[in-house]
């Protein structure tokens, strides 16, 4: 589908127009759960971008490597949320070997991004999509970057929240979910610009 688009018009795209939160709402679960705090929200926006642009990478090498050449792309859902994983797990063994206080800084965050629907989506989507090496990479990390500009975004806002007086039926998630479906519109508004199906 994808042969002629330039990579850094889909990186642009995973960013702004096609934002794997905003626009597909993936990776909801964790986008709740750790956008309380902005330190928090950093480490592990920071942490979806260097998974995503892995295992997207690897995702892809997996697929037209070894298992379309082999007939079994039937497979692809088990055997993404397996490299997923393992990527995960070796980079927290990484991680802990070579730098104690990064390790300690990003806590639970590496092992949460094993079950981030934003990951598995965004190898999904760069097979749907045939997209090429390139493509997939630049996919990867635009996703990942997108999706942290978003958490980081809705934890800035929900700590300027606690100060405000909002009306009691919309406190907790679903001010956070009304603000969710306002920044997926705005970031609509950059459609004209480029955008990627």
């Amino acid at each position: 589908m994808a042969p002629d688009i330039f990579p850094w018009v889909i990186l642009i795209a995973a960013i702004f127009t096609s934002n794997i939160l905003l626009a597909n709402f993936l990776g909801m679960c964790s986008f709740l759960a750790c956008s309380k705090q902005i330190p928090t929200a950093v480490g592990l926006g920071a942490a979806v971008i260097f998974v995503m642009t892995c295992t997207s990478a690897i995702n892809y090498a997996i697929h037209y490597e070894l298992l379309v050449p082999l007939g079994l792309g039937h497979l692809q859902f088990i055997i993404f949320i397996a490299v997923i994983a393992a990527f995960v797990q070796f980079v927290e063994m990484f991680v802990e070997r070579f730098s104690q206080s990064l390790y300690y800084a990003l806590g639970i965050f590496l092992p949460l991004i094993t079950v981030n629907c934003a990951i598995l989506g965004g190898s999904l989507l760069l097979v749907n999509r045939h997209y090429t090496f390139w493509q997939s990479v630049a996919f990867g990390f635009g996703g990942g970057v997108g999706w942290a500009v978003a958490i980081v975004l809705i934890a800035g806002l929900r700590q300027k929240m606690r100060y405000s007086n909002i009306p009691v039926p919309f406190r907790g998630v679903a001010i956070i979910m009304i603000i969710t479906g306002v920044m997926a519109m705005a970031f609509l508004g950059f459609a004209g610009m480029v955008r990627i199906q």
